[in-house]
């Protein structure tokens, strides 16, 4: 027996039953009872379950305040917003980020001119000589 004959005798999928011109089902007079009722215990789960993580976090809050407490810190958004309120009195014109520390010795003129001569005394003669022109 192939699959559609199998759904058709109503042995396979029963949507597939349906769809070649089985019988529908009737719906339960209740049926709309029933689903409210599922509906409101899905509610009740949802809202014990936020409960349940609510209180889950404000343990953990009070345990994080014990050790900001115990060690001198601050709160992360606290941090950053000086951090923000800091970058900001820098370059109060600014509209872009400060530019960074150029460490000394780069970009040198004078130290490119004696790496050159390093290079220059490690080529032959001639070499040399078209290299100064």
């Amino acid at each position: 027996m192939n699959f559609v004959m199998k759904a058709a005798m109503g042995g396979g999928p029963p949507d597939v039953g349906k769809m070649l011109g089985g019988e529908e089902k009737e719906e339960d007079p209740d049926a709309a009872k029933k689903e409210e009722e599922r509906q409101e215990a899905l509610r009740q789960q949802e809202e014990e379950r936020k409960a349940k993580y609510a209180k889950m976090e404000a343990e953990r809050e009070s345990m994080r305040q014990g050790i900001r407490d115990k060690y001198g810190l601050k709160k992360r958004e606290e941090a950053e917003a000086e951090a923000a309120a800091a970058a900001e009195d820098t370059a109060p014109g600014s509209l872009t980020r400060p530019k960074k520390a150029v460490p000394a010795g780069c970009g040198d003129e004078e130290e490119e001119e004696s790496i050159m001569d390093q290079v220059m005394k490690y080529l032959p003669g001639p070499l040399q000589d078209m290299l100064k022109k």
